[in-house]
């Protein structure tokens, strides 16, 4: 094995070790960004190595992902451009707490992620900006635990509170692409898991599977109580994790401690013509 390259002082500490045969599906994934400048994709190992290990190390749809993912990040300003987590509007949203990757995992050794649909005040904030702070907190923590790529995810989303005006947010068009960013994204959540969801929501999820492929939609779960995932959970979901509060205060430090690298990763899109 050998290390990857240091990363950079704009960058969140941390490395990765990869075999001789990802260096040299690395090397060919750069010569083909390098045939193909208009991806600006970010190329240092840790990035590379996630996509390729995310991707089962298929080189064919490595690139694919690669070049799917960075046009959405050209496409949906709204969510991946003005990403300083000190703006008013982003530091209410840390301050709520609407999206909190837990600190376990499952029995399976997944990471698990909580995503609060109903925290934030629907007449006050609007749903790109709850989508936005999600992928820079989404963004940050697979740069920090790059074996997310292998090991998976699971998705809990705690619809606690859910109201008509929460589900009005999401339009149609706003459900479609948020799943396409699922699918899109280098790692794909392994379980689905809607909690503690009222009936009049029913909708809203059933929009969420139109747009589905057939096996993320046997991966998604509608439940009225608690979640089913055995781990250490937010007290709020059963578990004796660490709460809520706990966890929002320690993901808005860590997203404020880690600006530069926002600045750093936005510069990493498509260039459409």
């Amino acid at each position: 094995m050998q290390s990857s390259t240091e990363l950079q002082g704009e960058e969140p500490d941390c490395s990765i070790d990869i075999s001789e045969a990802e260096a040299g599906s690395i090397q060919e994934i750069r010569e083909w960004l390098a045939d193909n400048p208009h991806i600006n994709a970010c190329e240092d190992h840790l990035n590379l190595v996630f996509f390729l290990r995310g991707c089962k190390h298929d080189l064919d749809k490595t690139k694919d992902k690669i070049r799917r993912f960075y046009m959405m990040r050209a496409e949906r300003t709204e969510w991946f451009v003005d990403r300083d987590p000190f703006l008013p509007k982003m530091q209410e949203l840390l301050e709520i707490g609407v999206f909190l990757p837990l600190l376990v995992k499952d029995d399976s050794n997944r990471h698990i992620f909580v995503i609060r649909t109903s925290a934030h005040n629907p007449k006050i904030h609007h749903m790109n900006d709850v989508f936005k702070i999600s992928k820079m907190i989404l963004d940050l923590t697979l740069r920090l635990h790059p074996e997310i790529s292998t090991q998976g995810l699971v998705a809990i989303f705690d619809m606690h509170g859910a109201t008509l005006s929460h589900a009005l947010q999401l339009n149609p068009a706003l459900i479609k692409r948020s799943v396409e960013s699922w699918l899109i994204y280098p790692c794909k959540p392994k379980l689905l898991e809607f909690v503690n969801a009222p009936t009049h929501v029913n909708v809203v999820l059933n929009t969420f599977r139109f747009f589905m492929p057939a096996k993320m939609k046997s991966r998604l779960f509608v439940r009225k109580g608690a979640p089913t995932i055995k781990a250490a959970l937010p007290r709020e979901l059963g578990g004796g994790g660490k709460s809520y509060n706990e966890l929002t205060k320690f993901w808005k430090e860590k997203v404020e401690e880690n600006v530069e690298f926002f600045k750093y990763d936005e510069k990493f899109r498509t260039q459409i013509p």
